[in-house]
């Protein structure tokens, strides 16, 4: 079949140097992020010396006669008070996770352990019986091993991101004084910290981890790259936890803060008298920020676990051709060099004037980063991988050429594209469909309610079409392995896909910052501009992560498949449409456990906050100030205890169905889930951030439709406030959770498929 163009040697320095450069990248935004000063001289501009972004660094106090000590010294103290919340949160939420961690990593040892009786002797090779491969307890304890390192990286990604976003939050703030392009470049470029770190750590641990191995397994690529899918599993189980977790703590505290403060007592968002308004600020780092950057790390070791996989069993691995075996590292590596590029645009190259052109510029980022990756791939494939190939396809092997591969990769980063562009149609109030939301408002909540839930399953439509085509072509071209690498390409440009996304959260903060801070409502005006865009963005940054969880998790099913030695997977069988029936509820079961979940950590919150609103005498007046610690403390208690059940049910069902039922079930769950998880996902995703965006919509009057609607605190605005908590938790808790779960049963299957395979089925053994 022959080898590409690039060197062994090539794939070896190619690598960990595209990493070391995203991570000196993202240390660079950093260092520039940091000299925005938290103390009021350095802070403080000259009249004289004009900014990039087309401003005089003077500040707005000093043309209001505000004191610029006092504010800039409050913006210091609740950006601390936001970040200690943030890291006792997280910590807490670790400390639990990490006995699970340890509990299931036991599991997977013990269960993979017994597949060959805890045997040390060489096996025969479940792909070539007559070649010989290293036993199955070392596949046990390199997996136990790849999925503690797994889970070890999603939890520090995570973290990271917090800590990142919590330091930039009151910069942003304080730079919003100078303009809002000094703002928009403080926001993006701490995102930008965020997804660089996060990208180049998933690659370095993965590639360091598959070298290491190596030494161990030799030639046994098979069981080398078997041992591997418990990167993929640690990541994605520890990002459920955060995903729900995190969601349940914001939207708790969100919701309660928007009922009493908005609707009944008529105060502005992030108002200092509302109670909840520290523990709402805190829970959009731990939710929006660690949950999602665990969730998308989940995504990437995922894709590329399933790639391996399906590669090590095709010409790569048995003619043990290196760069065509990593050539997943080599995608994700040109992405980072991609994706540096593309950030500059928004930082360096382009200056961002006047608030309407905040929202193109995020868009624009889209855009040059899937045309110059399209220029990437094209490179990338024709030097690593030989001209033709083969690839193993349940049984068989397909024979592949390298143009087939580029394509297969090209196309799921195009969809996603498309899936980001008609979510942001969807989700955006600059179109159509968040206007009718907003106008139906007019009637009263359950209008809005009504328009809101049509609006989301519409928005279903397109990317549904999107991820078909994406299927099948590249399955077309290159059976799994095609969809595998087609789910990389859609994450191929992660780094701008979180800096993106992580740039909402920090807006929507810095806002809040500005609020208790009693700032200027010019710079509060600022800060909502950056916020309304940050929230289309993130409604394009959830549509990425479905779509590619979607791909992910076929790519994983296609594996598990094939290790389970599955010849078909017939829906006509009782066995496999009972899974498939049984699969297709699961993400119904889940959703309600997260919106009660909610629900209920909401009803204790709103309930604190109207009792200190009655009982704290000059609370309203401002002259007291709120008990900010009891509704952290409502929301984090009521996150750790309700995130172990919709936890459990994702961990344990695989478990239960491979078990009890067997391999065929466990197929038909594993396809039921998928079909019906990817839709509910979209569809609550969608409505919660139009329902958010309709709101925003009224609050700013920009046009005059907007201003017939408004202005804040009347009937139709306290509708809109209505929908927008409804929608809180769809967008934030169920929907993001759901990619988790089809993704996390699928790779879970994957990595105990052995155990089912041989000792699976007891219920119908025994009939």
């Amino acid at each position: 079949m022959g080898s590409g163009l690039l060197p062994d040697l090539g794939t070896e320095i190619f690598i960990p140097v595209c990493a070391v450069i995203g991570i000196a990248f993202a240390l660079f935004q950093w260092v520039l992020v940091s000299q925005v000063k938290l103390s009021p001289v350095a802070s403080s501009g000259s009249r004289d010396s004009p900014n990039k972004n087309g401003y005089n660094d003077y500040l707005i106090e000093e043309e209001e006669g505000l004191n610029d000590h006092n504010v800039v010294m409050k913006c210091a103290e609740i950006q601390n008070a936001i970040s200690e919340g943030a890291t006792s949160f997280l910590f807490t939420e670790y400390k639990y996770v990490g006995i699970f961690m340890v509990a299931f990593a036991a599991l997977i040892f013990v269960f993979l352990g017994s597949v060959e009786g805890f045997s040390t002797k060489p096996q025969p090779c479940s792909y070539d019986p007559k070649r010989t491969c290293k036993p199955a307890l070392a596949t046990a304890a390199f997996s136990t091993i790849s999925f503690l390192l797994g889970a070890v990286t999603s939890v520090v990604s995570g973290f990271l991101g917090m800590k990142i976003a919590t330091y930039a939050n009151a910069r942003t703030t304080l730079e919003a004084r100078k303009g809002v392009g000094k703002a928009f470049i403080v926001a993006f470029r701490s995102g930008a910290v965020m997804g660089f770190l996060l990208a180049a750590n998933g690659l370095v641990v993965l590639f360091i981890t598959i070298n290491v191995f190596k030494l161990y397994y030799g030639d046994d690529w098979s069981g080398l790259f078997e041992s591997i899918t418990g990167y993929g599993l640690g990541g994605s189980s520890m990002a459920l936890f955060g995903r729900v977790g995190g969601g349940i703590y914001t939207k708790a505290a969100d919701v309660g803060a928007d009922l009493v403060g908005k609707v009944e007592r008529n105060i502005p968002e992030d108002d200092p008298r509302n109670p909840a308004v520290i523990a709402d600020n805190v829970g959009d780092n731990v939710g929006d920020i660690a949950g999602m950057g665990s969730d998308l790390f989940g995504s990437y070791a995922e894709a590329s676990c399933a790639a391996l996989v399906v590669a090590s069993i095709s010409s790569f691995g048995i003619d043990h051709d290196y760069t065509g075996m990593l050539y997943p590292l080599l995608i994700s590596s040109m992405g980072i060099l991609v994706c540096l590029i593309t950030t500059l645009f928004a930082t360096d190259f382009f200056e961002i004037k006047l608030v309407s052109e905040i929202e193109p510029a995020l868009k624009k980022q889209l855009i040059i980063s899937t045309v110059l990756m399209t220029v990437g791939i094209a490179i990338i494939t024709f030097i690593s991988v030989p001209a033709t190939f083969t690839i193993f396809n349940f049984g068989t092997q397909k024979v592949v050429h390298n143009w087939q591969l580029f394509l297969c990769v090209a196309v799921g980063l195009w969809a996603g594209l498309i899936i980001g562009f008609v979510t942001e149609y969807y989700t955006s109030n600059a179109y159509s469909p968040v206007q009718d939301v907003a106008d139906s408002c007019r009637t009263g909540a359950a209008t809005n309610v009504i328009f809101g839930l049509a609006l989301g399953y519409k928005s279903v439509i397109i990317p549904i079409f999107a991820i078909a085509v994406s299927i099948y072509v590249s399955f077309s071209f290159a059976a799994m392995y095609g969809v595998a690498v087609a789910a990389l390409g859609m994450l191929s440009t992660i780094a701008t896909g979180l800096a993106i996304d992580a740039y909402g959260p920090i807006s929507d903060n810095a806002g809040g910052i500005a609020e208790m801070a009693g700032m200027s409502h010019r710079i509060r005006e600022r800060t909502d501009a950056l916020d309304a865009a940050g929230n289309t963005t993130a409604a394009i940054g959830k549509g990425f992560a479905i779509g590619s969880a979607a791909l992910v998790s076929l790519a994983l099913f296609g594996a598990f498949v094939s290790r389970a030695s599955i010849s078909t997977v017939d829906v006509l069988t009782p066995k496999v449409f009972i899974g498939l029936i049984v699969g297709a509820m699961l993400p119904y079961w889940f959703s309600a456990m997260t919106m009660k979940s909610v629900g209920s950590a909401a009803l204790k919150m709103v309930e604190e906050v109207r009792r200190q609103f009655n009982t704290i005498p000059g609370l309203m007046e401002g002259t007291a100030k709120p008990d900010y610690a009891t509704c952290v403390k409502i929301s984090t208690d009521a996150s750790i205890k309700e995130m172990i059940p919709p936890g459990a049910l994702v961990m344990l069902t695989p478990l239960i169905v491979g078990i009890f039922f067997g391999v065929e079930t466990l197929s038909g769950v594993l396809a039921g889930s998928l079909v019906s998880g990817v839709q509910i996902a979209i569809s609550a995703s969608n409505t919660g951030g139009a329902w958010d965006n309709a709101k925003k919509y009224i609050e700013a009057g920009a046009s005059e439709h907007a201003r017939t609607l408004g202005p804040k605190g009347s009937d139709p605005h306290k509708a809109a406030v209505i929908g927008d908590t409804i929608g809180d938790p769809l967008k934030d808790t169920s929907g993001p959770s759901l990619n988790i779960l089809i993704k996390l049963m699928a790779v879970e299957s994957l990595v105990f498929a052995p155990f089912f395979a041989t000792h699976g089925g007891l219920l119908f053994k025994l009939l």
